[in-house]
């Protein structure tokens, strides 16, 4: 965020339709081999909405003026009864202007909150190996380890590890 924004917290809301188009555009803007599995997106683009993916299982970031800074997106892992305690985040993107000003920690806070209303006592996400900025913020809001599938994805001609961390949601942040 500019110097003006950088003191002033984001304000999280769940996403509305609305958001749409400007959550394509976040998302295409903050594409990158460090996170993403999928090849770059090209025209014509599919809706950043669809039945899989709705605006209630994402939180936004919104700052002073308006824009969308970033994003999370929590869902339940499967559609089991047994496991529905647990939420997985299974996005999260920071606009390149707010990085460094705290949204994605925001984000994950409030992710955390979001999940606790919702009944849920554990919270789950997979992350590149060579992301070590995203595991470094994971690590740091109480995400551990739980598992590693070595080479598990081939990306720019190399194998890259999936890993796999949890934690629980009760008692705290």
């Amino acid at each position: 965020m500019t110097d003006s924004h950088a003191r002033t917290p984001p304000r999280i809301r769940t996403a509305r339709v609305a958001d749409a188009g400007p959550l394509g555009e976040l998302d295409r803007a903050v594409w990158s081999p460090l996170h993403a599995v999928q090849p770059r997106p090209q025209p014509p683009y599919d809706p950043f909405f669809d039945s899989n993916h709705r605006p209630d299982d994402y939180l936004v970031a919104e700052a002073e003026d308006g824009r969308l800074a970033g994003y999370i997106r929590i869902v339940p892992p499967t559609r089991l009864a047994c496991n529905a305690h647990v939420r997985q985040i299974q996005g999260l993107a920071v606009a390149e202007w707010a990085r460094g000003a705290g949204v994605g920690r925001a984000l994950l806070r409030a992710a955390f909150d979001e999940a606790r209303r919702q009944g849920a006592t554990r919270m789950t996400l997979r992350v590149l190996g060579h992301n070590t900025p995203a595991r470094r913020l994971y690590e740091a809001e109480g995400f551990a380890v739980e598992g590693v599938l070595p080479g598990e994805f081939h990306l720019d001609g190399r194998y890259v590890d999936d890993v796999l961390m949890g934690r629980g949601l009760l008692g705290g942040r």
